[in-house]
């Protein structure tokens, strides 16, 4: 309780992690909240949270509440989790994808994943799971990253279509960009261009943090 406080002044780090895959991990109070970071960027609960529930507020907390099953590429602590449990009150299938265990072995230590009960965590790259599931989803929240770089993949044509295949219509994909240098937003500029075709309506949602860039795609039909 007390390094909670103090983490009002300063950060207070608890817990500090190496990993193949995201390199460095560690776990902080700061302003009396957990959170997950990586070397160079938050991973879960501060910044992060705030941004991708802008984005679900965008798309609705009601509307969320009624669908049965979400999937969310990139779990990390399971920040967009928490919100869609907690405060949105999702009882619907969640369906989670994490390549790294070790994030998911801090996610269930010190933010409680496991005890989700309608959470089921899938331990393996987003790329792969997606070319392989036979299921479609009502939301699809994308948060790849490794670090401040995010995957080519994402916004290559293939993926983009075999995303979209994914979507139930009148389903969503809430996609969280980085934002670091010129170059990124002409990349979120051809990426808008080549999703915004029927049956896809996309938008993007003013930044909550200036590094952060949310593309909202609804399937309409």
């Amino acid at each position: 309780m007390l390094k909670r406080w103090l983490s009002y002044i300063v950060p207070i780090k608890i817990h500090q992690k190496k990993s193949s895959v995201s390199k460095n991990l560690e776990v902080t109070w700061a302003n009396g909240q957990l959170v997950l970071d990586s070397k160079n960027t938050n991973y879960s609960y501060g910044s992060l949270q705030r941004v991708l529930r802008k984005g679900l507020k965008k798309i609705g907390f009601n509307h969320i509440r009624n669908m049965q099953d979400v999937l969310v590429l990139g779990v990390a602590g399971g920040s967009v989790i928490k919100t869609l449990t907690d405060e949105i009150k999702f009882t619907g299938k969640i369906t989670g994808v994490e390549i790294d265990p070790e994030v998911i072995k801090l996610a269930n230590e010190y933010f409680g994943l496991h005890q989700i009960p309608n959470l089921k965590m899938v331990v393996g790259d987003a790329f792969d799971y997606v070319l392989r599931t036979p299921f479609q989803y009502d939301l699809i929240v994308i948060d790849v990253f490794q670090d401040t770089t995010m995957p080519n993949f994402l916004f290559e044509k293939f993926f983009m279509n075999k995303i979209g295949s994914l979507l139930k219509t009148n389903g969503y994909i809430l996609f969280n960009t980085m934002i670091l240098h010129k170059d990124d937003n002409a990349r979120n500029d051809q990426y808008h261009a080549q999703f915004n075709n029927k049956p896809f309506k996309v938008t993007r949602l003013p930044r909550v943090e200036s590094h952060n860039e949310l593309i909202l795609i609804h399937r309409y039909q």
